[in-house]
């Protein structure tokens, strides 16, 4: 049976040599076999040491033997030593077995040698000794093995060495007691190692039972733990035995019953326990969660026998001060809260970049959870987006409570703190104030008697102020007032007060650094952006500019009048926002101002604009710049309210509408083409006829785009909005904005909504001019006839003057045909058109010089002059003003 459990349950083998029992065993199993081996090391060191001793005197004596033998000097001085002393030395050797016996001469060449082939040859080892008239003997590893070697001299009897005699044993030949011991010794530890064994056996298989298996490591966890649970942990401990007597009881139970010293082994009725305690505790019966007062404590024990499972009879109870835990959960419950309001104040103190709404959320963040009232007020200037003036006032920013009618100060007052306030010397200071009992506070009542005298009678009665810190400045201060609960603030709560505001401080300062810069791009973009319209005729205009609230944008537009009576509508958005966004757009505005001079068609002014934001991107690239502009969009649109034509071209931008007298909306078909600094890539020009009384609406992308939808949604939108909006320019722009204006503008909006006009033929009058010189007669009396028509009479001789010139010139530096053209608009406008693409030039002739003063004449008689290019030819073109 034994061995088939040791067969089938190795498992239990294991467990029992990892006991007490098992390790015993093994110790003394170990004991046996390191004696064993120290034995046998002994006797082989022994051995080594007999075996050296042995071969050092044999190689010597059998050296000295040969060496004096009789004739061995002789042979030396032979004519062939050799042939008479080899058959001497092998004799030697093998009679006195040895490996080898060698005769040399002085120099150490060799007369004899067990092997033929090695006669003549040199001596391998030390011969000096020798050849002083000392013998040597050494131990050194041969060809043959570990040896040991004598060298001795051979002398005459005067004295003088003339030859050597070496011998030699190995190691291997000398010894043998070492293999008729070892036998003997190896038995007698085998017969040690079976009786240590049996005798360990039955010492294990006792030990065994009495410590259940367990090792050494967990015998000594056990009772280790065991006093560390019983004199550790914050419940009490009892064992009672089975007559009733105390048979231990840890620390805390000493403490919760306050048990003497000797308490230990006395029967618990003796101990002067309470009566129900005792009871119980001496009764052994099972108890869960009885409460029992004792002293001033309440007490929660849980009793248990503990004769279950075959242990001793007896029973365990356990004691927990419910006191103590209940103060305890209230202090965690407390922790938590304000942990959790921290952390809501973290994620809810500064959603918005807005210096007021960021003081709002402070107050709603702490209202009712820290305080029951929650004042913010903050410097005048630091709503402004400026640095904190501590000689100016305080404003309030916000205030929060349980109930509205505290007799606190408004929203928007006001306030300048006396210095003996918690808020003068919290600002003062920079430390937060603390008034537990704010009618027993004269610092704080002589702020404003009447108003701290309703406050008191209100019912509100502790305070604490904190300033508004930011790094080093000094935003403002935070008020929170107590009214409800009956408790005055105390410090802990001060320092969470604090901890409060500093999160929310980081917010505000945040804001008010965004209020400045927003403030200042806000300014730079509007001082960039047309501030009136220019007066023209061509075309009835109301337009709306909406900055982002996140950040201001790049987006422009603009009204240029042009020549002809002609007007240019322009729409841009510089990718990117803040200054240097607005300062781009501000550039590129400039640029089409100058471009729009040269009177040049949608499609060439958008290449020249295409090329400078090329080189500004450029110019950024070189310099390293942190804020590289991506590109822009543009929509150039040039209306003419005589032919009533408009060309429009575009740049990445989104195209514009129009709608119609008739009040249907579409979008223009204006070719796309690619957004300003990208290059390599022509723009289009569309050419569109619009009726008189259509409205023209020009836009950025942040009218039409979203990110909640497409924006192809964007534009369906617009296209309702626009089919519901009046005829007026005006009631459309506010149609469509309160349509389509989000609550807070990611992007600058820019719309432009212009109704066209026409000049009817009644101001308008035209004719060829015959290419001959003669013909310029002819063009002052047409010209003359038509302003009697137009009751300019006036402005007769300068007109017949200013043509007169204009028409010669371009008879005679021109080419066919020649048109002349009269507007009567705001101004008279006069054009002469020929076919040549020549410009003239303006000089000042000098006085010997015949001609080259016509033009200096037509500009000191016009407001303006210019010229423009047509597919054709030019037209070279003036402006008088009405009288």
């Amino acid at each position: 049976m034994p061995t088939r459990v040791r067969r089938d349950r190795p498992g239990v083998l294991r467990s029992r040599l990892g006991s007490v029992a098992g390790q015993v065993f093994l110790l003394q199993v170990v004991v046996v076999v390191l004696l064993v081996v120290a034995a046998v090391v002994a006797l082989l060191l022994q051995v080594r040491h007999d075996t050296s001793t042995e071969a050092r005197n044999r190689s010597l004596a059998v050296a000295e033997t040969f060496a004096n033998a009789p004739g061995t000097r002789q042979a030396l001085s032979a004519p062939d030593p050799t042939a008479v002393l080899q058959p001497r030395a092998e004799a030697a050797r093998r009679a006195a077995h040895v490996d080898f016996v060698v005769v040399m001469n002085t120099d150490g060449i060799r007369y004899t040698h067990p092997r033929p082939d090695r006669i003549g040859k040199k001596f391998v080892g030390t011969i000096a000794p020798a050849l002083a008239g000392r013998p040597v003997t050494e131990e050194i590893n041969g060809t043959i093995g570990r040896l040991v070697q004598a060298v001795v001299p051979v002398e005459t009897p005067g004295g003088r060495v003339v030859g050597l005699v070496s011998a030699g044993v190995t190691t291997q030949h000398i010894g043998g007691a070492s293999d008729r011991q070892l036998p003997l010794l190896l038995g007698a530890a085998g017969f040690g190692l079976a009786l240590a064994t049996g005798g360990t056996a039955l010492v294990s298989r006792r030990l065994l039972r009495q410590t259940h298996g367990l090792g050494p490591g967990e015998m000594t966890r056990m009772y280790e733990h065991h006093d560390a649970v019983l004199h550790s942990v914050r419940e009490g401990v009892i064992i009672v035995g089975d007559e009733g007597e105390l048979l231990l009881a840890n620390d805390e139970a000493h403490r919760l019953l306050g048990l003497p010293e000797d308490a230990e082994r006395r029967h618990v009725l003796e101990l002067g326990l309470a009566p129900d305690t005792a009871e119980l505790l001496a009764s052994g019966r099972e108890a869960t969660d009885e409460v029992h007062l004792v002293g001033d404590r309440l007490l929660v024990i849980n009793q248990r026998p503990t004769a279950l499972r075959g242990g001793p009879a007896g029973s365990v109870a356990t004691l927990r001060d419910s006191t103590e835990l209940r103060a305890l959960s209230g202090r965690a419950e407390v922790a938590r809260e304000r942990l959790s309001l921290l952390y809501d104040a973290g994620g809810g103190i500064g959603t918005t970049l807005d210096v007021t709404r960021t003081a709002e959320e402070l107050a709603e963040v702490a209202v009712p959870r820290f305080a029951d009232f929650v004042s913010v007020d903050l410097f005048a200037s630091v709503l402004d987006g400026d640095d904190p003036d501590p000689a100016g006032e305080l404003r309030r920013t916000a205030l929060g409570g349980i109930r509205k009618d505290a007799p606190l100060y408004p929203v928007g007052e006001r306030i300048r703190f006396i210095a003996s306030s918690p808020q003068a010397r919290s600002l003062a200071t920079g430390h937060p104030v603390l008034e537990p009992r704010l009618a027993e506070a004269p610092g704080w009542l002589a702020q404003d008697y009447e108003r701290s005298a309703q406050i008191v009678e209100y019912g509100i009665h502790s305070l604490i102020t904190v300033p508004v810190r930011a790094g080093a400045q000094l935003l403002g201060v935070v008020s929170f007032w107590r009214y409800e609960k009956p408790e005055s603030f105390d410090e802990e709560e001060l320092a969470l007060a604090e901890e409060l505001v500093a999160r929310a401080a980081v917010s505000i300062d945040n804001a008010r650094r965004f209020t400045r810069e927003h403030g200042m791009a806000v300014t730079l973009q509007r001082s960039l952006l047309p501030r009136r319209l220019p007066e023209q005729s061509a075309l009835d205009i109301a337009y709306r500019y909406l900055p982002a609230q996140a950040g201001v944008g790049g987006d422009w537009f603009d009204v240029l009048p042009l020549s002809g009576a002609r007007v240019a509508l322009v729409v841009g958005d510089v990718v990117g926002h803040g200054l240097h966004a607005a300062a781009t757009m501000g550039r590129l505005r400039t640029a089409v101002h100058n471009f729009s001079a040269l009177d040049l068609a949608p499609d060439e002014l958008l290449g020249l604009l295409d090329e400078l934001v090329g080189r500004i991107d450029q110019d950024e690239a070189a310099e390293g710049g942190s804020v590289p502009i991506a590109g822009a969009t543009c929509l150039y649109a040039v209306y003419d309210p005589v032919s009533r034509r408009c060309a429009v071209a575009r740049a990445g931008h989104p195209p514009p509408a129009l709608v119609r007298p008739d009040g249907s909306v579409e979008y223009l078909d204006v070719p796309a083409g690619p957004p300003l600094g990208l290059g390599g890539l022509p723009f289009e020009t569309a050419d569109l006829e619009l009726p008189e009384g259509s409205r023209l609406v020009l836009y950025t992308d942040g009218l039409v785009e979203d990110r909640s939808h497409d924006i192809d949604v964007g534009l369906e939108l617009l296209r309702s909005a626009l089919a519901q909006a009046g005829t007026s320019p005006e009631d459309t722009c506010r149609r469509v904005l309160d349509a389509r204006l989000p609550a807070r503008p990611g992007d600058d909006i820019a719309l432009i909504v212009a109704r066209t006009r026409a000049l009817g033929p009644d101001r308008v009058a035209e004719w060829e001019v015959p290419f001959d010189p003669a013909a310029v007669s002819e063009v002052r009396a047409r010209v003359t006839a038509q302003l009697e028509q137009w009751d300019l009479d006036l402005l007769g001789f300068t007109t017949e003057l200013i043509l007169s010139e204009l028409v010669t010139n371009a008879i005679r530096y021109g080419g066919p045909p020649v048109r002349v053209r009269l507007l009567r608009d705001r101004s008279l406008i006069c054009e002469v058109s020929d076919g040549s693409s020549t410009s003239p030039h303006l000089r000042y002739a000098a006085t010997t010089d015949e001609g080259g003063r016509g033009l200096f004449l037509v500009a000191q008689l016009t407001e303006r002059w210019g010229t423009r290019y047509t597919p054709t030819g030019k037209v070279i073109w003036t402006e008088q003003p009405l009288p």
